[in-house]
């Protein structure tokens, strides 16, 4: 057995079903002391009244690993310092965090409630800086204290919702490309303390996708989470020390490394709205295509 992650304590959350599970148990064959996060609830947010985080740790130990369970909301701040705690209070010490915990509430512009707005900002966008704020404050005073590269390790979950644009998802859509953007910050406010942040954009057969639309045997296999897991592993491992600030593509046939916004064309400044149509027009027609859900230029 591999040994790539031995004895770091990484937490996952949203880690009781489907990719997140796929994480917990990837890494503790790994070697990975593994906290496995989950509320339980259903794919729009509903308590279900089971304890996936439990059952998962119990297959994790059955196996010969080490896990233990928490049932902390991550988007409640308060609780997401206690989640840090709980790893650094049972195993001592936290090498890596996981961020994946999520929710869907689909739906048009025109039709979207406030509460669907904020339900799904919040578990993604507050329960992505949440876990992180905290996680950073303490690798931040372990820093302080040894002078030494403290070797965290952030990962975060983006989506070709947020990267791409995705018709029905403006909620998600908005959190995950956030959650970008938070990683890329996050990535050099860390570096100092030689902690890393990266991203996946991960394709998936999973519940929160089950359902969006048909897709062949083929399709499936191909966004099996087990195409996903590696980097995930790889990334919050010790031999990662060089990557940081990245967002990657896996699953679905992907694997990739995703490019941000840059400066397109150019001209020179106008001051004047009559004149500035054309001008604006122009750059418009010479920029590059924004892509569709497959990275292919929109028509």
């Amino acid at each position: 057995m591999s040994t790539l992650c031995k004895d770091r304590v990484v937490i996952v959350t949203g880690a009781g079903r489907g990719i997140g599970r796929e994480y917990a148990l990837q890494l503790a064959r790994l070697g990975a002391r593994v906290v496995v996060n989950d509320l339980s609830v259903s794919r729009s947010g509903e308590d279900t009244g089971e304890s996936t985080a439990a059952a998962v740790v119990r297959e994790i130990v059955e196996s010969g690993g080490q896990a233990i369970a928490n049932h902390e909301n991550v988007a409640d701040f308060a609780g997401a310092r206690r989640m840090i705690e709980a790893a650094l209070d049972h195993y001592g010490a936290l090498h890596g965090l996981v961020n994946n915990a999520g929710i869907l509430r689909d739906r048009t512009l025109c039709n979207m409630s406030e509460e669907e707005w904020d339900a799904v900002i919040e578990v993604h966008l507050k329960g992505t800086f949440a876990p992180s704020r905290h996680a950073a404050a303490h690798w931040r005073d372990l820093y302080k204290k040894t002078g030494e590269p403290v070797g965290g390790r952030i990962v975060n979950t983006s989506s070709s919702s947020g990267l791409y644009g995705n018709i029905g998802q403006i909620n998600y859509g908005a959190a995950k490309a956030g959650i970008a953007a938070m990683t890329i910050i996050a990535a050099r406010e860390l570096k100092r303390y030689g902690v890393t942040v990266n991203a996946i954009n991960p394709h998936a057969q999973t519940r929160m996708t089950e359902g969006l639309r048909e897709r062949s045997a083929a399709e499936i296999e191909a966004r099996h989470p087990r195409w996903i897991a590696p980097a995930v592993a790889w990334l919050v491992s010790a031999e990662s020390s060089d990557v940081t600030g990245r967002i990657f593509e896996l699953g679905g046939g992907h694997l990739a490394a995703m490019e941000g916004w840059r400066r397109g064309p150019a001209a020179e400044p106008v001051d004047d709205a009559a004149r500035i149509g054309p001008v604006l027009r122009d750059l418009a027609q010479r920029a590059r295509r924004n892509v569709d859900m497959k990275g292919h230029d929109l028509d």
